[in-house]
């Protein structure tokens, strides 16, 4: 069986543009700075990103990782919001990498209240840690894709910055957020000081993120890429899928924020099932399982019978991503496939 795969965008495979770009990469060893490639790549992020100089890392939890230990200091605390990727998807990394603990807000769509953020600030005190991190999310998973305001991720760097702390961006669908709101992606992370962003979900490329920040905090995040085991040799075959993601799969992500939108209303228009519109900003759509007869993962297995992969995130929740390969005519054959699973029952 041939399945319409929802089950995320990180399942996108490479464009033949890309397959050309690695297969002719220029290459050399990236730990001794030499990979000309990886270079143009680095700077080519640091420039969309507005900030002065980025880092190639192999995968986007490894971008976090090392973000949190270049910023922090081991016994502090970092402040994420409840449901982020930062805390619940990367293994316990914050403690077990930088032996820091974490402080959780919750957010409301992903968007912490910058109020709440000052009182979870650490007060100086000898049996307290310091806080030395604030950690935001754009978009946002958990929240099913949301774009966390401009507004609001300033209002939290504020407070942040105000209390001397960094604030570090998962933005590894950054671009995602920029072009749901028309903007540039540099305008959405001017306010923070590091963000990490994915090639490899939405852009299509087949593995990589890119860290970004001060030209001070790269030359530290690198040695931290090293200690993780990020430091790569000839990089550029890799990099140069980046570059092509970089130039030439940025707007095309409007087409999947189309696709998320008709599969969305398609879905709430099926009895049984229910989908919060409000929330479907990118390319995600939550679905909410109102009919008794199934729990989230029943109905993961029911659709895979009909040829329909996608991802159970609670025990009434399940996750559908859209991305390039998925077309607006997989699309209707997927609510065609829903609905019959649906009628049918577990």
């Amino acid at each position: 069986m041939q399945y319409l795969d929802f089950r995320s965008d990180t399942v996108t495979k490479p464009t033949p543009e890309m397959r050309r770009a690695m297969y002719e990469a220029e290459v050399g060893d990236d730990v001794y700075r030499e990979d000309p490639t990886v270079n143009r790549l680095e700077e080519r992020a640091a420039e969309l990103l507005g900030k002065e100089a980025a880092l190639f890392v192999p995968t986007g939890t490894q971008g976090n990782q090392v973000a949190v230990l270049t910023h922090t200091r081991r016994g502090e605390e970092v402040i994420v919001e409840a449901e982020s990727h930062v805390h619940m998807y990367e293994v316990g990394g914050i403690a077990a990498l930088s032996a820091c603990q974490v402080k959780t807000v919750p957010g409301v769509r992903g968007a912490m209240d910058p109020a709440a953020v000052e009182a979870a600030i650490r007060a100086e005190n000898v049996h307290f840690p310091r806080t030395g991190l604030v950690c935001v999310e754009n978009t946002h998973n958990r929240a099913g894709g949301c774009v966390v305001p401009p507004e609001n991720v300033a209002a939290v760097a504020e407070v942040a910055h105000r209390h001397g702390i960094p604030v570090h961006m998962d933005g590894a669908r950054i671009f995602n957020a920029a072009v749901a709101l028309g903007r540039p992606a540099a305008e959405l992370v001017a306010p923070v000081d590091s963000v990490m962003f994915c090639l490899s979900k939405g852009l299509s490329a087949p593995v990589g993120s890119m860290l970004v920040g001060t030209r001070d905090f790269i030359a530290e995040a690198r040695r931290y890429r090293k200690l993780l085991g990020g430091g790569m040799r000839q990089a550029g075959v890799l990099a140069a899928a980046g570059l092509v993601a970089l130039e030439m799969m940025i707007d095309r992500l409007a087409d999947d924020h189309a696709n998320a939108r008709r599969l969305a209303e398609g879905i709430a228009a099926i009895p049984g099932l229910a989908v919060d519109l409000e929330t479907v900003q990118t390319n995600m759509v939550m679905v909410d399982i109102v009919d008794p007869r199934f729990a989230a993962a029943t109905f993961v297995q029911a659709l895979r019978r009909y040829g329909v992969l996608c991802n159970d995130t609670g025990p009434r929740r399940v996750r559908m991503v859209t991305h390039k390969d998925v077309t607006a005519a997989d699309v209707e054959l997927a609510l065609d496939a829903i609905a019959r699973a649906v009628k049918a029952g577990p």
